[in-house]
């Protein structure tokens, strides 16, 4: 592992970035949530951010952040999307490991720790993405199919070895984000990304659950749409991807 970002206390472990846009009713309990199943196991911070939200989002997460330590809140003046929204998270974040999850409370934080020490047990966790795969999904007929339909398409055409790029839970390194190409959309394309720079994609079946509070923010027209740009985007990005072959030691010797 490389060594932590400059202001990292020495023994933190884990970031937790978490966008999000309109979610009031679920902050709190998704901090909770969180809290509980890293409490006790190993230091870690919780980074919320509030991506422009118009509701009592920042009101609740001021609440929850004053009785939660670990709780850091970024808020973006406007909203630029849940991938800008990610890598503020990131790029804030005081620990070398980030694990991301969806605001909406369908991921469950539980799952966290498993997919933590995959990455972690691997030899070369820089090179790792660990996916979480919704294996029984708790969405509606429809929206299944449209993951389904979404997962089929962008499999064939970016062979990203993923069969649920959508699940907002996975956990990667902070160096290796930022050494990643940033566009918006860019979080649906995290394993290609990977892929691109050399790397890996390890899928772990994971929980998932119902949406109990607030409304989904996506449609099947948004997601056709700004999906079949960036597709073709991060397939430009795969053409022109080079991973070269660095030698050690002085070529003059």
């Amino acid at each position: 592992m490389t060594a932590q970002s400059p202001d990292a206390p020495p023994a933190l472990r884990l970031a937790v970035v978490v966008p999000v846009h309109n979610e009031a009713e679920n902050i709190a309990p998704l901090v909770g949530e969180i809290h509980a199943a890293l409490a006790d196991r190993f230091p870690f911070e919780i980074v919320f951010v509030d991506d422009g939200s118009t509701d009592a989002t920042p009101e609740s997460l001021r609440e929850t952040a004053a009785q939660v330590s670990e709780l850091r809140v970024l808020r973006h003046k406007a909203c630029c999307g849940q991938s800008a929204a990610i890598a503020s998270g990131v790029r804030a974040a005081r620990a070398n490991v980030i694990a991301t999850l969806d605001g909406d409370g369908q991921n469950d934080p539980a799952d966290i720790p498993g997919l933590l020490d995959v990455l972690e047990g691997d030899a070369e966790p820089e090179r790792l993405l660990v996916a979480g795969h919704r294996t029984q999904r708790k969405d509606t007929a429809y929206k299944r199919f449209q993951s389904r339909l979404a997962n089929r398409v962008r499999a064939g055409l970016l062979r990203d070895d993923t069969p649920d790029t959508g699940c907002g839970l996975k956990v990667f390194t902070r160096a290796a984000f930022l050494d990643m190409p940033r566009f918006d959309h860019m979080h649906r394309f995290l394993p290609a990304l990977m892929i691109r720079r050399g790397g890996r994609v390890v899928s772990v079946p994971v929980n998932h659950r119902p949406r109990e509070r607030g409304t989904s923010k996506y449609g099947m027209l948004d997601r056709l749409m700004v999906g079949i740009v960036d597709l073709l985007g991060v397939m430009w990005l795969q053409r022109r991807g080079k991973v070269p072959e660095v030698e050690t030691g002085d070529p003059a010797q």
